[in-house]
């Protein structure tokens, strides 16, 4: 049977895994599953952000043909998985929204896969959206390839026209939905235009890990792609990996039918699959037949951009709401996590062994590992998201720069720009729809993002879209102002009191409802001025003897401001921490007692000074 490997890489929310599950119906190993959405989204994370977090894999047999799909993530943040696994696959599926046209990540995938040498497929989804423009979008392909150094080869790419969710696509748009109204015309494309999986099945083996999956029972396993040989259950190997040449076993083996995985005793040249008995198996170690040396290239991943750190809960609510507590269970945690998140790395600090420093790719790519280890069952806190910094050649200082790209509408544009000017954003681009939607590009350091999606979203009223992507480490750009608005702290423990909040709800923004229960030192709303101010929620209407000659008005409070967790992220300051239980996220000062957090603002005056 042949064999093709096919990656579909594109920008989030363009409707990749959509594709994938349409292609799956297809095949009649699906045919229970009818019905179902967003079938590759199995993380709970990943269905409620409609989003690709972990990179999966699936088979469609079609014409007597294994057609191996990997669905990569398309958010920037988790490029370390596009990287890696794009490296399996022998061409892609380069998915474009017909309205949106080539956006940031679009450009960062499709660099990474000519670099390859894989020649593309072009599927422009959303066909039938409203402000459609496969024409334009075509054009603007056109530029982007040229722009990344193509080759008059990649440049002649095939088209195809689809819709994703209604499951159908054509080679001729006029037939589009009518005359073609399945996605067969795409599976037609695809035999005929990727090339079957190379590789003689009669060489001695070589099997390169490109992903790592975890099995409770089973332990680590290697998710890769058969170069050369044969891979056969029971089989000695090499294991050729950073620390050297070890022996091993393949244990158990792994196929991919539709979204499953079946065991196999045996898979040849070309194929994909999943190994289980090398323990110490890594990203890109190469498994070779035993007593053959022959290591493929090793897969390099970009460095981490962001950081943050992972401390125990201290605060006098500890260990109320969480079942992992300690520094153990949030040590081994960590440590699993980069096993298979190989964009991620985790330093112990050697002056507090409680605490983590976690380095990632972005903020989001940090906030979906602490939202999922708070739905584990975890209790921890967190710093604010900061940037790496590097030193250049001369020993300059350099730090990461963004490409942001931002559609609003005409009427917050100002706005927006003038905020983004503030934070050392330098425009590379500005254009004007005709249905009255602004799209602005920036060049801007990413310490000026951190913040910037939460006002976006307030100034623009929630209309505003915003995608971002690494670019380049370039020279500090100097301070940046951080947030303008102070803290509502608590001075007292206890639970919060109607008559108190509202006489505080004049000073600012409530983040908490009465009968919460609040600390000393921790942030329960947003000051309307610069600076912090000390407020008792917990105070109580004082009772005598003497009655009003009415009755007392009943209080009334505006609703408070619930915050995300990528909200309350962006919210906090350097002298702040983020108290994550599973159900309570508490901004809290770092300090909790006001005289310890006055000496230490003192001594940072006297240090910058």
């Amino acid at each position: 049977m042949e064999i093709r490997n096919i990656a579909i890489i594109a920008h989030v929310d363009h409707g990749k895994t959509t594709l994938v599950d349409g292609m799956l119906h297809l095949d009649s190993q699906m045919s229970t599953k009818a019905g179902t959405e967003r079938i590759m989204d199995s993380m709970d994370l990943e269905r409620e952000r409609g989003i690709t977090i972990r990179a999966k894999n699936a088979s469609v047999y079609y014409k007597d043909t294994k057609i191996n799909i990997i669905d990569t993530p398309g958010h920037a943040d988790f490029g370390g998985e596009v990287e890696r696994v794009l490296g399996m696959a022998d061409c892609s599926l380069l998915l474009v929204d017909a309205v949106d046209g080539p956006m940031p990540q679009t450009r960062f995938v499709l660099d990474k896969s000519l670099r390859m040498g894989h020649r593309p497929i072009l599927v422009i989804n959303k066909i039938d959206r409203e402000f459609a423009d496969p024409d334009s979008v075509i054009d603007k392909v056109f530029d982007l390839f040229d722009e990344l150094g193509a080759s008059a080869e990649q440049m002649d790419f095939p088209i195809v026209y689809a819709s994703a969710k209604n499951g159908f696509a054509s080679m001729e748009l006029e037939k589009a939905g009518k005359e073609d109204n399945d996605l067969a015309p795409l599976l037609d494309l695809i035999l005929k235009h990727v090339p079957a999986a190379s590789g003689n099945p009669e060489d001695p083996l070589q099997f390169q890990i490109m992903n790592l999956d975890y099995d409770d029972y089973m332990g680590r396993m290697g998710i890769g792609r058969v170069f050369k040989g044969r891979i056969s259950k029971g089989q000695s190997v090499t294991f050729i990996g950073k620390d050297g040449t070890s022996t091993g076993k393949v244990t158990k083996m792994y196929g991919f039918a539709g979204l499953g995985r079946i065991e196999v005793t045996q898979a040849e040249a070309g194929d994909i699959v999943a190994i289980t008995g090398i323990e110490d198996s890594g990203i890109g170690d190469t498994i070779c037949a035993e007593g053959v040396n022959d290591p493929r290239p090793p897969i390099t991943v970009d460095d981490p951009t962001v950081s943050m750190f992972f401390l125990v809960n201290d605060s006098p609510m500890a260990g109320r709401e969480g079942k992992f507590v300690t520094t153990r269970q949030i040590s081994e945690r960590l440590f699993k996590e980069i096993q298979t998140n190989v964009a991620m790395r985790v330093f112990e600090d050697p002056e507090r062994k409680d605490r983590f420093q976690v380095q990632g790719r972005g903020d989001l790519h940090l906030s979906v590992l602490v939202e999922t280890m708070r739905r584990e069952g975890y209790e921890l806190q967190v710093s604010r998201p900061e940037v790496i910094f590097k030193k250049g050649e001369s020993g300059a200082k350099l730090e990461p720069y963004e490409t942001v790209i931002i559609d609003v509408p005409e009427e917050y544009s100002g706005t927006i720009i003038q905020e983004l000017n503030r934070r050392k954003g330098e425009m590379t681009s500005m254009e004007t729809s005709s249905h009255g939607t602004t799209r602005v590009q920036y060049t801007i350091p990413t310490r000026g993002l951190i913040g910037f999606r939460s006002f976006l979203i307030s100034e623009s009223r929630g209309s505003a879209a915003m995608t971002s992507r690494y670019s380049h480490y370039d020279a500090f750009a100097g301070p940046i102002p951080g947030r303008k608005n102070g803290a509502l702290v608590s001075t007292e423990m206890g639970s919060a009191i109607p008559f108190a909040l509202f006489s505080i709800q004049e000073r600012g923004t409530l983040f908490i409802e009465p009968g919460t229960g609040v600390y000393q030192g921790m942030v329960i709303g947003q000051c309307s001025r610069e600076n912090d101010l000390e407020v008792n929620p917990c105070k109580e209407k004082k009772l005598t003897n003497v009655r009003a000659s009415g009755s007392d008005e009943a209080v009334r409070l505006t609703p408070p401001k619930l915050m995300t967790l990528e909200q309350c992220l962006e919210f906090i300051d350097d002298d702040e921490l983020l108290e994550v239980t599973p159900s309570s996220l508490r901004i809290r000062k770092k300090y909790l007692d006001p005289n310890e957090r006055k000496k230490k603002a003192k001594m940072q005056a006297v240090g910058a000074g």
